[in-house]
């Protein structure tokens, strides 16, 4: 199954979906707090999948979007966020994102985005 990193501020957040994907066969390989992080993350683990956050300290979601983006292209991130106002949801996409997911969200609306980039 997919490799995935997570990335959220919340701790709670990150356990969250980290139980909701290991419990669907998902392998996660890493979690980071803020966009900095995950991107440093990103480059070690080369995940299939990240789940991004985009209000975060240090480093935007969408900041840190762009960054994986210009380091692979072929990069497969999915905004998770509760910001899901059109013009965020457009320029996440725009800006290299594979999906977008409105907190709070159910385990099979997550499960279901996940699978369509696997």
């Amino acid at each position: 199954m997919a490799t995935v990193l997570i990335v959220d501020d919340a701790a709670f957040m990150r356990i969250s979906i980290k139980n909701m994907l290991t419990k669907n066969g998902y392998d996660v390989v890493g979690e980071a707090e803020n966009g900095l992080v995950a991107v440093e993350m990103y480059k070690e683990l080369q995940p299939d999948i990240v789940t991004m956050d985009i209000t975060m300290p240090e480093m935007t979601g969408l900041d840190a979007l762009k960054e994986i983006t210009k380091i692979d292209p072929s990069s497969k991130i999915v905004m998770v966020s509760a910001m899901g106002q059109e013009a965020m949801v457009r320029d996440a996409i725009v800006s290299g994102a594979k999906g977008f997911i409105v907190k709070p969200f159910k385990e099979d609306g997550i499960i279901a985005a996940l699978k369509k980039l696997a």
